[in-house]
């Protein structure tokens, strides 16, 4: 039976506001930037991007989990944590501001708990700030070990070992490594580690009901820290036995989750999960340590015991356990100031908010507006030509595209394309620089980002963004058809990268990729460049038809029987292919009109 739970708060719409503000007057090494609701960042007081001459070292994601992130802010730990609305990704927007914030010369690592949205927001930030001239690199974590070893792209999720990883790269920054070292580091400490939880309840949303999914005398093993199922559900047992069984999956030599063998040196972190008495927490420290060191044969060189990463009013605790070397032991035992680590509060209280940072374009450029040429150029004509005749065929398809992703998905992805696409060219008419290549793809990727929502709209900006980053680098003389060619390898390299999607998981990537590989290798051998292009678009084509006999292992379609995949090509790719050979057409068109 469900209830109406019970929260001291005041709008559940303001719950992650107001969470910042009291923190902020409680700790006064800690600011956020003043851009409510939209920008909720929280920030080291001490840190200005511009003068800052270490590592900044950025994460978080949804709220609900503290004290993390934000509660991890400070020196020797994280610079600036990105907080989303309750479970709930980050915007980019928002990820960006914090990298603005508090990135100085020797750049910024992004550590991301491996969960699709947190990839893709942080992902598509970290490619809008390369190419704002920042040095930007990202390490994901996933450490669940209560699932089997997952099929397709979806990976291991994100836990409380995230916290382990802050606190390394912190450290390593701190030191004064360089942002390669720091992030290798971080790396390295995501590989040592495995978390595993366990459930009494699940949580309850601010403003919404308590759902009674577990029932009395049931606990869930493995529950996710977004209330999402675990790996079994069980009868309640004795402390003794739960702890039993987690670490001997933690640590099973069947799925290798964890490189720890007998004689390994290890920490241990007893994390409560936002409703369970200290007191609790301690009896099942008590108990891990002595199972690990006599069962287990393990070193427990350190012990962290409270809430570290919680799920709002979640009874239960996981258990992390991260196999050492002394370096990274170091990095634990520094100093840190982040007050949930813990630390003290000394030090005069600075301004609680400061001004949102402009992006460096905007603040060069203000008098400045992107327009129409009165006068194209013949190159400018021929690029008109290609993004109209590519945006036509999407709206051309649309009921076909929604039609196949009716069967396969959520079928909106015809009219989710059609919004990009109508936003595309009526954005054209009015304030693409078409004479300039670069921006103007640079311009695409505004239009799409201002109707296209969902995971369509930020893989395309995603993609959009790392062609502009490979443009703008080789713009000087103008663009070679070469370099189209390498702006579409490193798009394609970008949604790969951050999506997770390989060739042959039936995604938009399975006509693209054949198309870059084709033109690659004709232009390598010599062919005419128009000619290449036509050839690839065939091949991205037949790319697209061949999603039909794929398994799909990444977004709605994965969950989608065999059967019905069998006979329906995927969407995003017949979308891509579409797009792609209108725009080839249309440019070979041009030259032999010509």
């Amino acid at each position: 039976m469900d209830f109406q739970s019970k929260k001291l708060i005041n709008d559940p719409n303001d719950v992650v506001t107001e969470f910042i503000e009291g923190l902020v007057e409680t700790y006064p090494g800690l600011q956020y930037l003043d851009g409510f609701p939209e920008v909720k960042v929280v920030l080291r007081a001490d840190v200005s991007g511009a003068k800052y001459d270490k590592v900044a070292v950025i994460s978080g994601g949804g709220s609900g989990h503290e004290p993390a992130h934000a509660g991890f802010v400070g020196e020797g730990m994280l610079t600036a944590a990105i907080c989303g609305d309750i479970f709930a990704s980050p915007p980019v927007d928002s990820i960006l501001a914090g990298i603005r914030a508090v990135t100085g010369p020797l750049g910024c690592l992004l550590i991301v708990k491996n969960y699709t949205g947190d990839r893709l927001n942080f992902g598509l930030a970290a490619e809008q700030a390369k190419s704002e001239g920042y040095k930007v690199e990202m390490v994901i974590v996933g450490d669940d070990c209560a699932l089997p070893p997952p099929r397709g792209i979806a990976g291991r999720r994100g836990l409380a070992g995230t916290i382990l990883v802050h606190k390394v790269a912190g450290a390593a920054a701190a030191c004064g490594l360089s942002l390669a070292e720091v992030a290798a580091e971080a790396k390295r400490a995501s590989e040592m580690v495995g978390t595993m939880g366990v459930a009494l309840s699940v949580c309850t949303l601010p403003g919404q009901v308590t759902p009674d999914r577990l029932g009395p005398g049931k606990m869930e093993l493995g529950l996710g820290i977004h209330g999402e199922p675990g790996a079994a559900v069980a009868d309640l047992q004795p402390v003794d036995i739960v702890v039993s069984h987690v670490l001997t999956q933690i640590l099973s030599s069947e799925t290798n989750y964890v490189p720890i063998t007998r004689g390994s040196r290890v920490v241990v972190m007893i994390n409560g999960l936002g409703a369970t008495p200290l007191m609790e927490l301690m009896i099942a420290a008590g108990k891990v340590v002595p199972r690990l060191q006599l069962e287990h044969g393990l070193a427990v060189e350190r012990v962290y015991t409270g809430s570290f990463m919680t799920s709002l009013d979640m009874a239960g605790f996981s258990i992390t356990v991260m196999n050492i070397e002394q370096t990274i032991l170091n990095r634990l035992d520094a100093p840190t100031k982040a007050p949930n680590w813990p630390v003290g509060v000394d030090g005069s209280h600075p301004p609680a908010k400061i001004p949102v940072p402009l992006p460096p374009s905007h603040s060069k450029k203000n008098d400045e507006t992107l327009c129409r040429p009165q006068q194209l150029s013949p190159e400018g004509h021929i690029l008109e030509m290609a993004i109209e005749a590519a945006a036509t065929a999407v709206i051309n398809l649309k009921d076909s595209l929604n039609d196949w992703d009716s069967k396969v998905g959520d079928g909106d992805c015809g009219s989710t394309m059609f919004r990009g696409a109508s936003a595309i060219l009526e954005d054209m008419k009015k304030c693409y620089p078409l004479n300039d290549p670069a921006e103007t793809v640079s311009e695409i990727g505004s239009s799409i980002r201002k109707v296209m929502g969902g995971t369509s709209g930020i893989i395309y900006d995603i993609f959009i963004k790392a062609a502009y980053a490979q443009l703008k680098a080789n713009s000087q003389s103008g663009i070679t058809a070469l370099q189209w060619a390498g702006a579409l390898e490193a798009a394609i390299a970008a949604v790969s990268k951050y999506g997770g999607a390989k060739e042959g998981y039936r995604t938009l990537l399975d006509a693209l990729i054949p198309a870059s590989s084709v033109v690659k290798e004709k232009l390598a051998a010599g062919e005419d460049p128009v000619e290449a292009f036509a050839l690839s678009a065939e091949a991205a084509v037949a790319g697209a038809e061949s999603t039909k006999n794929m398994q799909a292992q990444a977004g709605r379609s994965s969950y989608v029987s065999a059967d019905i995949l069998a006979s329906v090509p995927d969407p995003g790719a017949m979308a891509a292919a579409s797009w792609y050979k209108a725009a080839v057409l249309a440019v070979k068109n041009s030259y032999q009109a010509s």
